[in-house]
């Protein structure tokens, strides 16, 4: 049975102006001018006027922690993993996941388990093989048979750099990781990504430079994410993209004075950069820890990473109030650039996207760029801004 969505002001994520949508089968079979339509009134089973409201594709957020994040400061400070709802409620509706700090008491196969929980309860969900430290944690032995033989698996990381998190990677090592993302992916004709968190190190993103200058390896190869938590490292970033790679904002608090850029900078300055739009993307640490900590090395503090900082971002950088920036611009940082970095869509390129053929992933936003109603998968997950699925132990909001 079909879905159609009439009176829609489309981004696909470009922007196509009023469009009625065709849905089924959880994909967008048809998309054009309302008098083109001709559909048999029996094969409907739901037809919306959307009133001219803004359709986006749902976002696709690269950088989750679905298992919950944290535990730097012992265990009642691990982090509990998202629910469904944490992601569909903000208009996301693809998530990968991964390890971070934690690789002893969470593990990858719990990050494949919940990968999979996810996809049951109706998101679209991949997962990263490795976490932060070396030797890795795998399910198959090594990197590249996981990338090989898990089909959920897209890539490895979070590997860290420059943090006194971090296993310390020497040159040689992160090298050899490198190597087993780029051939794992072609033996498993995945697009093959090494995700590296960046910590506040002075070395910022050196072993990356050397790894582009001294090897063979491609510089899309390497996606580098909390670019913007130093201006020097964002700085940094920029001439790393210049190079070719991919690099990630993550969309973290950014307090007055300091040292860091938030989000929406970020987007601005590397927009205004006039580099490579495909090449930035952002995400939202969503489920893992913010800690802060002192001097030696004792976390003061600590915030939770949401997915709700992405429509927050785009809604300061584009919405009424915000800083004027054109949607058109900003909206493919959010759905395509991550969905086609690492392959999400596979070769039909069906997300991060409303085309047809496209999966039918969409938010329906108001005039300040909030989600009022939400679809992953063909299914409504939010309507009328009442959330109607929930995750298997997910309680009601009141």
């Amino acid at each position: 049975m079909l879905t159609i969505l009439r009176n829609a002001d489309l981004y696909a994520p470009e922007p196509l102006g009023t469009r009625t949508l065709v849905l089924g089968g959880e994909r967008v079979l048809w998309v054009g001018a309302e008098g083109d339509l001709d559909v048999d009134p029996r094969l409907v089973a739901e037809e919306r006027d959307l009133g001219g409201a803004l359709v986006i594709p749902g976002l696709v957020d690269c950088h989750a922690h679905t298992t919950g994040g944290g535990g730097e400061a012992g265990a009642e400070t691990r982090v509990p993993a998202p629910s469904l709802g944490d992601f569909t409620r903000h208009g996301v509706t693809s998530v990968v996941g991964m390890l971070g700090t934690d690789g002893e008491t969470r593990s990858m196969a719990e990050v494949l388990a919940r990968t999979r929980a996810l996809r049951t309860e109706g998101l679209s969900a991949w997962c990263l093989t490795g976490g932060y430290h070396l030797p890795p944690a795998t399910l198959t032995g090594s990197l590249r048979g996981d990338l090989v033989h898990l089909d959920a698996v897209v890539g490895i990381g979070e590997l860290a750099l420059s943090d006194f998190r971090s296993s310390q990677p020497a040159f040689d090592e992160l090298l050899r990781v490198a190597s087993e993302a780029q051939v794992g992916a072609l033996l498993a004709g995945k697009k093959g990504v090494l995700h590296l968190h960046l910590g506040d190190g002075e070395r910022g993103l050196e072993l990356v430079r050397r790894a582009l200058d001294e090897s063979e390896l491609p510089a899309r190869l390497f996606h580098p994410t909390h670019v913007n938590r130093r201006r020097g490292l964002f700085d940094e970033a920029l001439h790393l993209a210049e190079r070719g790679a991919t690099i990630d904002v993550t969309a973290f608090p950014v307090a007055e004075g300091e040292d860091a850029w938030s989000a929406p900078d970020a987007v601005e300055r590397y927009l205004d950069a006039g580099l490579a739009p495909e090449r930035l993307t952002v995400s939202s640490d969503s489920g893992g820890c913010l800690p802060h900590f002192d001097g030696e090395g004792h976390m003061t503090h600590m915030d939770v990473g949401a997915a709700d900082c992405l429509l927050g971002t785009i809604a300061e950088l584009c919405g009424p109030a915000g800083r004027g920036r054109a949607l058109a611009d900003v909206l493919p940082i959010f759905t395509s650039n991550p969905a086609g970095h690492l392959g999400l869509g596979g070769p039909l390129n069906s997300k991060g996207r409303l085309d047809p053929g496209s999966d039918a992933d969409l938010v329906v936003l108001d005039g300040q760029l909030c989600a009022t109603d939400v679809m992953a998968r063909g299914r409504w997950h939010v309507k009328r801004r009442e959330q109607l699925l929930r995750g298997t132990f997910e309680l009601p909001r009141h």
